[in-house]
């Protein structure tokens, strides 16, 4: 039986859960990007709250491996592409001031226009790229 659907609902009601809980109990809009940035460059806020988000984002996905568990995502096998791609978005989010979480998991959730300026702008160049790396190296 196909349960990717089952998955991305679960996934996202959990991190709109996260959301949630991050903005009425800390009053701090969750973008990972901006927590693993304020992490790095040391000017997160509370350290604390950052390790653990951490450590639940990291920490739950290898227990789950260590378990078994296993979930097809599709992704290219080739180790230099998933580093590519990591770096890209690492960066576009850095001119972005925010990710998917932040722009179109929170932002979009409180109707802002720059979050939805952000996730059309992150979809359509994601779309863009797929489909040239498709068509143009055959990947």
């Amino acid at each position: 039986m196909q349960m990717a659907w089952l998955y991305g609902l679960l996934g996202g009601l959990m991190i709109g859960t996260a959301g949630a809980i991050l903005l009425l109990g800390a009053g701090r809009v969750m973008g990972a990007s901006g927590i693993v940035g304020g992490l790095i460059d040391g000017t997160g806020q509370d350290r604390s709250s950052t390790i653990a988000f951490l450590v639940g984002l990291i920490g739950l996905p290898a227990v789950m491996t260590a378990a078994g568990w296993q979930v097809d995502t599709h992704a290219t096998s080739q180790l230099w592409l998933l580093v590519l791609g990591g770096l890209a978005v690492g960066i576009g989010t850095r001119f972005a001031n925010g990710c998917t979480s932040g722009h179109g998991v929170c932002g979009l959730s409180r109707l802002s226009l720059r979050g939805l300026v952000a996730t059309l702008a992150y979809i359509g160049a994601g779309a863009a790229t797929v489909t040239a790396l498709r068509m143009g190296l055959g990947l």
